[in-house]
């Protein structure tokens, strides 16, 4: 979409939130947040996914695949995504506008956040992630920025921790494999 700029019945441009949605986490703190504030302020909810085209597979004589990446229909299969990814934490009938962007995280949400009055997004789950987007979003957007912490954002399942303990003993077993009388360093957390 290339209009940027709404105004409602009375000429007046809406309170507009922007929430930028992980393909990953599919953020549904930053989802509910932001549209709790489109709600109470009578505006708008914007979802926005960027999406990158993907190479063609390898082979396994290392050259590339004769098949071909289709630039339509992956950007309308991140747009069913982002629309079943939406629904799901919103219901149905949630009224925000969806928009899939071709590109990078970062200047997907900085061009749909351009006139907008708000832009939410969820902390990054890890610091392996685009470096820094959070700070470089709130010193490069034009509106304020929230950014959902990751105690809000991340939910504790019981069952994810323990799978997180048995995956990190995994690791610590693998490396110790063939090492007798190898002690790790005590961790400290």
């Amino acid at each position: 979409m290339s209009d940027q700029t709404h105004t409602d019945s009375s000429g007046q441009h809406p309170y507009t939130v922007v929430v930028g949605v992980s393909s990953t986490s599919k953020s549904p703190a930053a989802l509910e947040w932001g549209a709790a504030q489109a709600a109470q302020n009578g505006g708008r909810l914007v979802a926005v996914r960027s999406w990158r085209l993907t190479g063609p597979p390898g082979t396994t004589s290392g050259g590339a695949a004769a098949r071909i990446t289709d630039e339509r229909s992956t950007e309308s299969s991140e747009q069913a995504a982002l629309e079943a990814d939406v629904a799901a934490v919103l219901g149905p009938d949630h009224g925000a506008e969806l928009r899939v962007v071709r590109g990078g995280k970062r200047k997907a949400l900085l061009a749909a956040a351009d006139g907008a009055d708000l832009l939410v997004i969820d902390a990054p789950r890890s610091f392996t992630g685009p470096p820094m987007l959070a700070q470089r979003l709130v010193y490069a957007a034009a509106c304020p920025v929230v950014v959902m912490p990751p105690r809000v954002s991340q939910s504790t399942n019981p069952l994810a921790t323990a799978g997180r303990a048995v995956g990190r003993a995994a690791v610590r077993s693998a490396g110790l494999a063939g090492r007798p009388g190898y002690r790790p360093p005590m961790s400290t957390d």
